[in-house]
């Protein structure tokens, strides 16, 4: 096997095998492997750089394994605890600022495609100078750069304290910016994942610490479904890669993402109940198993006009390939994505559908998306359920029975199906609170 054609997973456990590095890290706490090694099975840069937890390889996370850029040529491996969830959506957020855009002819608020264009919307729009709560904050520094030299702790699995050495290792900036008082790093994502690595913030913190002597703000932006969201972090220790904490957080959107209930229940009184999902029936589309519906959303922006294979869609939401399928399928339940083949490939295109969903302004796009996800009898039903409860979502108990009753899956999948059922209806209900 090429070192083209290998994964990512096949190539650190033949590492892990040949260099044994699990026994080696419950001996020494660390291990230390060079670019040049991981190299004789696939490139570093495939190997090395994993932006979330679900997209670690499955033998890191069975063996409690993470790894961190020490230098150019080097990494670090050990049990070091190294993300930070992402808070959800919820009615504890605060509530969102509607922001006007100036007219641009060259900025299309409906398809703000890539980070480096939210970024220049940030701006644009005066949100980071609100969120800041300062003004003329100007993009100053970005891309990649040399880390210097430092030394920090991390927490491990183990529950001690790690040292680690950096010595001029590589770090990306996706932007930096200054203002009269006040020095700010950004990482922007335009991608919803459920954490993030804390090296996107500590690396570049770290490096400009040394620079400036401005005070530093750390920001980590995601822009997904039209909405802005913003997180300030600092480091309690600045030594202490594991001393970071959320300072505050808010939301933006340069549309009107008012939504009552009135308008959910007026979606439900006007959508026919069409599918069963009984699987008997020779479907299509198998149950839903994606938790996370703002992640079909976020699938279904980032393939517009871009088609991508099942691996490459692995790549850019950060999950293993079974979980590309899993959204997929989440997608295609809702008659929003198909495979088609092209230059002998088989991709995930939008439907007609998804196109017309994708072109949508924000309020009305999120009620389609209700109006599809409604059109299945076991949504239809919870829907109905939380209404008549005066609020109250059904528990997973109750939704089990339901899936067995319709005969949605089998029976060892319907636990874990349940959760994806609770985390849509949990998305359709929280639209009241944006």
């Amino acid at each position: 096997m090429s070192r083209g054609t290998i994964s990512a997973n096949e190539a650190w456990q033949k590492l892990i095998d040949k260099y044994d590095i699990v026994n080696k890290v419950n001996t020494d706490g660390v291990f230390y492997i060079k670019a040049s090694e991981i190299k004789e099975f696939k490139e570093p840069r495939l190997m090395a750089k994993w932006d979330c937890t679900a997209a670690l390889p499955s033998v890191f996370k069975s063996n409690n394994l993470n790894i961190l850029p020490d230098s150019r040529n080097s990494y670090v491996l050990g049990d070091f605890l190294l993300y930070k969830e992402i808070p959800e959506l919820t009615e504890a957020v605060n509530k969102m600022d509607y922001v006007e855009l100036p007219e641009y002819e060259t900025i299309d608020v409906n398809n703000i495609s890539s980070e480096a264009n939210a970024i220049n919307v940030l701006i644009l729009s005066g949100i980071l100078d609100d969120f800041l709560e300062d003004e003329e904050t100007v993009e100053t520094f970005n891309g990649r750069m040399g880390t210097g030299e430092f030394d920090f702790v991390v927490d491990t699995v183990r529950g001690t304290k790690q040292k680690i050495s950096v010595k001029n290792a590589q770090c990306e900036i996706d932007g930096g910016f200054e203002n009269e008082n006040e020095v700010i790093i950004m990482e922007a994502k335009n991608v919803l994942n459920e954490d993030f690595h804390v090296r996107q913030l500590y690396y570049p913190y770290r490096l400009w610490k040394n620079k400036v002597t401005k005070p530093i703000r750390l920001i980590f932006s995601i822009y997904t479904n039209m909405i802005f969201r913003l997180f300030e972090y600092r480091f309690v220790d600045e030594n202490d890669y594991s001393s970071i904490e959320l300072v505050k957080t808010k939301n933006y959107s340069l549309q009107d993402t008012t939504i009552e209930i009135d308008d959910l229940v007026e979606v439900r009184e006007s959508t026919k109940v069409v599918y069963n999902d009984n699987q008997d029936e020779n479907l299509k589309v198998p149950f839903i198993q994606a938790n996370s519906f703002e992640r079909v959303i976020s699938l279904l922006e980032n393939m517009k006009d871009n088609p991508m294979t099942t691996e490459q869609i692995a790549s850019l939401m950060e999950f293993d390939e079974r979980q590309s399928d899993y959204y997929y399928n989440a997608g295609a339940y809702i008659g929003l994505f198909e495979k088609k083949t092209e230059d002998g490939q088989r991709k995930v295109f939008l439907t007609k559908l998804g196109e017309e969903v994708f072109s949508l302004n924000y309020k009305k796009r999120q009620l389609k998306f209700v109006e599809l996800i409604l059109k299945h009898k076991i949504f239809a039903e919870c829907f109905d359920m939380v209404i008549t409860n005066g609020g109250e979502m059904p528990d997973k108990v109750v939704i089990e029975n339901l899936m067995r009753e319709y005969n949605v899956c089998n029976e060892g999948q319907i636990v874990r199906r349940a959760s994806s059922v609770q985390g849509w209806l949990k998305w359709i209900f929280n639209l009241r609170n944006l």
